[in-house]
C-alpha cells in the first residue's frame, strides 16, 4: 500500500528549494530603481547587477550535473541552500556595486542548482500517473517565492535603504530550507541503485509507492541502468539519437526565456512606470503578477497528468502570441495603464499555465537515467544563457526603442515557438521513465 502522505512531503522540502529560486530571482526587482540611483548607475550597469545572479546561473546549472551523479541530489541541494545564505547576506551589507554583483553571482550559483537538481529528483522519486504534476510542484514552489518577493519589496519599498531589507529576505528562508533538507531528504533510488545500494532505493520505494510497484519499479531501473554505461562525457549528449532529444530540450530552454517572461518578472515596476504610474504603485502592480503567477500554476496542476505536457504548451504558446502582441500595439497607441497590465496579466496566466512548469517536466523526462543528470544540466545552463541575455538587453531596448519594439520580439519568439512545439515536441505523459526511454530510443 503507497503512502502518498510520506511521498507528498519529501517533495514539499525537495520544492523548498525552489521558493529560494524565486525569492532571489524577483527580490531585486522592487529594488532596481533604488539600487540605480544608489550606486549612480547607467542602464547597461544595472542589467549587469541584475543578471549577474543569471551568469552565477550558468556556473550553477553547467556544473551540477556532474556533481550529483558524483556526490547524489540531496549533498548538492543542501550545498544550494548555503549559497543563497552567503548570498544574501552579502547584499545586505554590500557597499559597492562590484560587491553587489560578486554576492549575487554566488546566489546565482545556488539558483542554477535547484533548477537541475530539483525536476530530477522529483522526477526520479514520483510515480508515472502523478510525475507531471508533482515535478511541477517544483515551480508553485518558484511562482509561491516570487509572489513573497513581491509582497516584502511592497512592503519595504518605504523604508531608508529599504532595497537592503528586500535582498535580506532569502536569508531567513534559506536557514529553514537547509535545516528540513540535512533531516528530511533521502537520496533519489535512482541514484541510489546507480551506486550499488539497491536496498535503500527499495526501501523508499516501499515506503511511498507501495510493495509491489516498488518490486516493478526497481526490476525497470536496473534493467536500465544494467544496459548503460554509468559515466558518460559532455559530448555523448550530442551524438545520434541523444543529440536529437538534447536539442528538443534546448530549444524549449531557450523558447521559455525569449517570450520575455524575465524581463516582466525582474523589470515589472520599470515597465508599469512607461506607462504613467508612480514608483509606488508600479511596485505594488507587480503584486498582481505575483498572484496571477501563483494561481496559474496552481490551476494548472490538476491538468498535466491529464491534458498531457504537448497540449498545454501549444495553448500557452498561442496565448502568449496574443497578448505580447497586444502589449506592443498598446505601447505604440499608447494605451491606458490598466490596458497595458491586464495584457502582462494574462501573459503570465499562459506562460505559468504552460512554459514555465513543462520545462522541467519534458526535460526531465525525455532524457534517459544513464544521461539525465548531464543533459538537464546542459539545457538548464542554455536556458540561463537566454535568460541572461534577456536580462542584459531588455533594460537598454525599453529605453531607448520603447515598449512596443521589446515586446513584438517577445511576441515573435512566442510564435515561433508555437509552430516548433506542434511540429516536434513528443507527448511524454502517463508513462515511466523507462517506458519514455524504450519508445525514443
Amino acid at each position: 500500500m503507497s503512502n502518498y502522505k510520506h511521498l507528498y512531503w519529501i517533495i514539499f522540502v525537495a520544492t523548498s528549494g525552489g521558493l529560494l529560486l524565486g525569492l532571489n530571482i524577483a527580490g531585486i526587482s522592487g529594488a532596481v530603481n533604488s539600487i540605480q540611483g544608489f550606486f549612480n548607475l547607467t542602464d547597461h550597469a544595472l542589467g549587469i547587477v541584475v543578471s549577474s545572479l543569471i551568469i552565477g546561473s550558468l556556473f550553477g546549472a553547467f556544473s551540477s550535473g556532474h556533481f550529483i551523479e558524483k556526490h547524489g541530489r540531496k549533498k548538492v541541494l543542501v550545498f544550494s541552500t548555503i549559497l543563497f545564505a552567503i548570498s544574501s547576506i552579502g547584499c545586505v551589507f554590500s557597499q559597492s556595486a562590484l560587491a553587489l554583483v560578486i554576492f549575487r553571482l554566488i546566489g546565482g550559483v545556488g539558483v542554477g542548482i535547484v533548477s537541475v537538481v530539483g525536476p530530477v529528483y522529483i522526477s526520479e522519486i514520483s510515480p508515472p500517473n502523478k510525475r507531471g504534476m508533482l515535478v511541477s510542484f517544483q515551480t508553485l514552489a518558484i511562482v509561491t517565492g516570487i509572489l513573497l518577493a513581491y509582497i516584502f519589496n511592497y512592503f519595504f519599498m518605504d523604508l531608508a535603504n529599504g532595497w537592503r531589507y528586500m535582498l535580506a529576505v532569502p536569508f531567513a528562508f534559506s536557514m529553514l530550507v537547509m535545516v528540513l533538507m540535512i533531516n528530511f531528504l533521502p537520496e533519489s533510488p535512482r541514484w541510489l541503485i546507480a551506486n550499488d545500494r539497491k536496498k535503500e532505493a527499495f526501501d523508499f520505494f516501499k515506503k511511498a509507492h507501495g510493495y509491489e510497484l516498488a518490486i516493478e519499479e526497481l526490476h525497470d531501473i536496473e534493467n536500465s541502468i544494467s544496459l548503460k554505461v554509468k559515466k558518460v562525457s559532455l559530448t555523448y549528449i550530442f551524438k545520434g539519437k541523444v543529440g536529437k532529444l538534447v536539442f528538443l530540450g534546448v530549444f524549449l530552454a531557450v523558447s521559455q526565456q525569449l517570450v520575455g517572461i524575465n524581463a516582466v518578472l525582474n523589470y515589472a515596476p520599470i515597465i508599469f512606470a512607461k506607462t504613467g504610474v508612480n514608483e509606488n504603485i508600479a511596485i505594488f502592480q507587480s503584486i498582481f503578477i505575483g498572484i496571477v503567477n501563483f494561481l496559474a500554476t496552481f490551476i494548472v496542476l490538476r491538468f498535466i497528468d491529464s491534458k498531457g505536457r504537448k497540449t498545454l504548451l501549444i495553448w500557452g504558446a498561442a496565448g502568449m502570441t496574443l497578448t505580447l502582441a497586444y502589449i506592443s500595439y498598446a505601447f505604440i497607441f499608447n494605451i491606458s495603464n490598466i490596458g497595458i497590465l491586464i495584457a502582462i496579466l494574462l501573459f503570465i496566466a499562459f506562460f505559468a499555465g504552460s512554459f514555465a512548469p513543462m520545462l522541467g517536466v519534458i526535460t526531465s523526462e525525455l532524457f534517459s537515467n544513464h544521461f539525465r543528470g548531464l543533459a538537464v544540466s546542459f539545457t538548464s545552463t542554455v536556458n540561463w544563457l537566454a535568460t541572461f541575455l534577456v536580462l542584459q538587453f531588455s533594460p537598454y531596448i525599453l529605453n531607448n526603442f520603447g515598449g512596443a519594439v521589446l515586446f513584438g520580439i517577445f511576441a515573435v519568439s512566442s510564435f515561433l515557438s508555437l509552430i516548433f512545439i506542434k511540429i516536434w515536441i513528443p507527448e511524454t505523459k502517463g508513462k515511466s521513465l523507462e517506458e519514455i526511454e524504450k519508445e525514443l530510443f
